[in-house]
């Protein structure tokens, strides 16, 4: 019990401060080449033609990768949990973004590696491009991906995650007003300080040692061994300190690419992405659009809400199918509204393919629902404190996919914030509990959701 309770000073506290914690570039070998990357300079083309022996045939170049190269090119981020397979490791006929990545280069130093990168023939077929999730429905939209403009393989090979709860018709009917909302945050890059390095040393044993700033050590691990056909004990990973990731450094493929060059070349690689990759083609917040329609009570109880989400996928699916459908189960947010009819997609654009950040799929809800609840009290001139309480979540509620609430923590959190900030509240709401809903806390459509949560 000497860490229960007492302050115990961060291990890498006083490296950090100091300047003395090693990352992935810190890490110094001899003999290391260096490796860049074949880019698409267009958002959606097919590629006719490439010819990498011009670069091949430079002094102090040791290695070009093609898709030709690759064990197995295409493998999914959620392939371990029989998800199919979209995005190719390198583009094999076509791209779909700008800065995807199509051949990589092994050289001796930076500018070799870069003018053997220029020195690569390729020809493209340019074609219309798809930007704006919002058209991705339309009848003339470009069709950029095999399975269509979106998602279609969730459970029973439905194009959508969707939930129905209730009778959202009957809610709709029974309002005295409909507030509607459009909420769309935008994409973020992650930014970190240190941006995608992978070093790759092949041992003479066969194995090969990865250095790496993945945020998920063991995850990375089968990924690289799934393209490469290897079993798990052929690679020895290194993590060690992330140097700013926020989810952004969980599906790279920097390891498996390096990895590449390191066994065709027999010689240890670093791949270390510059500023200007970090920001035009490593992965981002999604982009969302989410509409709103909430059916409600003149006195502020919610009936129902009917909500559409364009997910904003990129190129490929990656992790979005799961980041949709943590997304999906919290539309709600903290509050119990009885009569759901939530429809999501996965939408595909030729944008880079986006990822998690910070609350994957929750942070994007949470801020459309909790603005539309001020939006809501707005409208109909109630406190926006009361409402919430009004409408938070209490033990015996259901969440939208059906899970009991045995211990909801959304009354006091509001009561909290409340009194921190000097928000005056009524006796009642200063008063009241998670406790389940009853007498005057009960309204005709949440009776359904009160007795014992274990019937339900």
């Amino acid at each position: 019990m000497k860490a229960v309770g007492a302050r115990i000073p961060r291990y890498d506290g006083v490296a950090h401060v100091t300047g003395g914690t090693l990352y992935v570039d810190d890490v110094v070998v001899p003999h290391t080449l260096w490796a860049k990357a074949l880019r698409s300079p267009h958002h959606h083309a097919a590629i006719t033609a490439i010819d990498v022996r011009p670069a091949e045939e430079m002094t102090g170049v040791h290695a070009v990768v093609t898709h030709r190269d690759v064990p197995l090119n295409v493998y999914g981020h959620l392939s371990g949990l029989g998800i199919p397979a979209d995005e190719p490791l390198l583009a094999e006929d076509d791209v779909r973004y700008k800065g995807q990545p199509i051949a990589i280069v092994a050289a001796e130093d930076d500018e070799t590696a870069s003018a053997a990168v220029d020195a690569i023939e390729i020809e493209f077929e340019e074609r219309p491009a798809l930007l704006d999730v919002r058209t991705a429905f339309d009848s003339d939209a470009p069709k950029i991906h095999h399975w269509g403009n979106w998602y279609p393989h969730f459970e029973g090979e439905m194009d959508r995650r969707q939930i129905r709860k209730g009778d959202i018709d009957a809610a709709f009917a029974q309002a005295d007003v409909i507030v509607q909302g459009v909420y769309r945050p935008a994409a973020i890059e992650h930014a970190p300080i240190e941006t995608q390095v992978a070093q790759v040393v092949p041992e003479p044993s066969g194995r090969l040692t990865i250095y790496s700033c993945t945020q998920a050590l063991y995850f990375s691990m089968g990924v690289v061994a799934a393209h490469l056909q290897w079993p798990l004990n052929k690679l020895k990973f290194v993590g060690g300190t992330t140097g700013g990731g926020f989810g952004g450094k969980v599906d790279t493929a920097t390891e498996t690419m390096t990895a590449l060059l390191a066994l065709k070349s027999s010689r240890p690689v670093k791949w270390r992405w510059t500023r200007e990759e970090e920001f035009l083609c490593s992965s981002t917040r999604a982009p969302w659009h989410m509409e709103l329609a909430d059916a409600v009570t003149s006195d502020g109880w919610i009936l129902g809400r009917k909500m559409l989400t364009l997910h904003d996928s990129g190129a490929y699916a990656r992790f979005s199918p799961y980041g949709l459908t943590k997304h999906s189960f919290h539309h709600t947010g903290a509050y119990s509204i009885p009569n759901l009819s939530f429809d999501g997609y996965v939408v595909f654009t030729n944008r880079v393919p986006t990822t998690a950040m910070r609350g994957f799929g929750v942070t994007s809800v949470s801020f459309a629902g909790e603005t539309h609840m001020s939006r809501i009290a707005d409208v109909l001139g109630i406190d926006p404190f009361e409402i919430r309480l009004k409408n938070a979540n209490r033990i015996g509620d259901t969440s939208p996919n059906g899970v009991v609430y045995t211990d909801p923590s959304t009354v006091p959190t509001i009561q909290a914030i409340a009194e921190a900030i000097g928000h005056e509240l009524p006796a009642d709401y200063r008063t009241m509990t998670n406790e389940p809903r009853a007498g005057e806390w009960l309204p005709e459509h949440l009776a359904a959701q009160v007795g014992n949560p274990e019937d339900h």
